[in-house]
């Protein structure tokens, strides 16, 4: 659940999502679930030549199962709160394991 609440803070920047097949879209965050099914608004195409057909597109849904990869913009990261959620999320797992 870490990673979803991460995502849902970047909601309104940009981003760009590199799918399974090699495509990178790039373009507004408007939604994200817990799956990474991803809503972006106002797209382009990171290399336009080779994809002309997705030049018209402006908005799409892309679903969680066909994503590779998020670049995030830099700037959006907090990286100190991430690690910090990051530790507490392993100790949780780790207590949880410990209680079986």
């Amino acid at each position: 659940m870490l990673f979803f609440s991460f995502f849902k803070t970047l909601i309104d920047h940009e981003v760009t999502v590199e799918l399974k097949n090699d495509i990178q879209i790039r373009g507004t965050l408007k939604s994200v679930d817990q799956y990474l099914n991803i809503k972006l608004e106002n797209i382009s195409v990171v290399q336009e030549i080779k994809y002309p057909h997705l030049s018209a597109v402006k908005n799409v849904f892309i679903r969680g199962s066909v994503v590779r990869y998020v670049h995030l913009p830099a700037a959006a990261v907090d990286v100190p709160l991430l690690e910090d959620a990051t530790r507490r999320e392993a100790a949780n797992e780790a207590r949880k394991r410990n209680e079986k």
